[in-house]
């Protein structure tokens, strides 16, 4: 408890740190056009593929559980030890959108809006192309040129605990409720049947089937992911809402439709699980305006600012 103790307040000033330089608005002298060049492209993007909005918002994510904000996950050297190329970052993708965002932004303004801001801005911009809330995005991170498989071992993964979870993000600096409602981001978007193996047909101290599942969605996901079948066939992750930002997740959750494990998890521990009812209370707080500000909070992890870091000329090149 005490180590726990000292490791949040070691975190909680550098995010302070962090925090102190970062800013809305970061760019409105340098280059006053990068939030709607980035939106710009986002939209396009997501016009042509639907599924868009929730690979950026899972870029987002993956790119600030390891190492901080910094754009680490864009890099690609060609090499199996690559941090994009970490069992945890499977199925991340978004990156010819990050770059083609960057070449604009480098042809308007050289040098000067970092790929990981571009990544925060893009994860902002899919949530509203989803119809969900828009929320200022602090601005102002830095480029790392580390890119090392290694530092992606600690990834959040879908078949951890809630208790499992909950440590990693407090390492983060986040709390319980940060984590239901970033865990929320499922609301739009796919998984592979890959992800579902264990939790349908070889769930621990079970020999079967998870029993938290409702009886209803059971034969639902059997369907979609029989023993022995495709591994990459997918299937939404929220039930009845896979296309739109909203609440459903939550309401999913708490009757037992969670399709992952780890969102089911968040209504077997008493903290997650209040926090996931509090949204369905009369005049509770406001699930959008919420999520938007744990984006924030999670966007300050390790962020890279002032003289730290480096502006990438390329996503994908450590020192281009």
């Amino acid at each position: 408890m005490v180590l726990h103790f000292i490791l949040l307040l070691i975190t909680t000033y550098f995010l302070g740190l962090s925090r102190s330089q970062l800013q809305v608005g970061f760019y409105d002298t340098t280059c006053p056009n990068a939030e709607a060049i980035v939106a710009g492209v986002v939209r396009d993007a997501a016009a042509s593929d639907p599924n868009t909005a929730p690979v950026l918002l899972r870029l987002h994510f993956h790119d600030c559980f390891v190492e901080g904000c910094e754009g680490s996950i864009l890099i690609d050297n060609g090499l199996e030890t690559d941090e994009r190329r970490a069992f945890g970052h499977q199925g991340v993708g978004g990156f010819e959108i990050i770059e083609r965002a960057k070449s604009q932004l480098e042809a308007e303004c050289p040098g000067t809006v970092s790929c990981a801001d571009i990544v925060a801005l893009a994860a902002r911009d899919a949530v509203v192309v989803a119809k969900g809330p828009f929320y200022d995005v602090e601005t102002g991170r830095r480029d790392g040129v580390v890119s090392n498989i290694t530092l992606a071992d600690g990834m959040p993964d879908v078949g951890e605990s809630v208790l499992s979870l909950k440590d990693k993000f407090f390492q983060k600096g986040l709390n319980e409720k940060d984590l239901v409602l970033l865990s929320a981001a499922h609301t739009i978007g796919t998984a592979a049947c890959f992800f579902m193996g264990q939790r349908l047909y070889t769930f621990p101290a079970e020999g079967g089937s998870d029993p938290s599942i409702n009886p209803v969605l059971l034969p639902e996901l059997k369907s979609t992911c029989p023993q022995n079948g495709d591994v990459n066939a997918r299937l939404p992750i929220d039930r009845g809402s896979a296309e739109t930002f909203d609440a459903q997740i939550l309401q999913n959750i708490r009757s037992g439709f969670a399709v992952l494990q780890s969102d089911a998890s968040l209504y077997q521990d008493e903290a997650t699980r209040s926090v996931v009812d509090s949204y369905f209370v009369p005049f509770g707080p406001s699930f959008e305006a919420d999520f938007g500000s744990s984006m924030v909070r999670m966007g300050r992890i390790g962020a890279l600012t002032g003289t730290q870091g480096t502006i990438r000329r390329t996503c994908a090149a450590a020192f281009k």
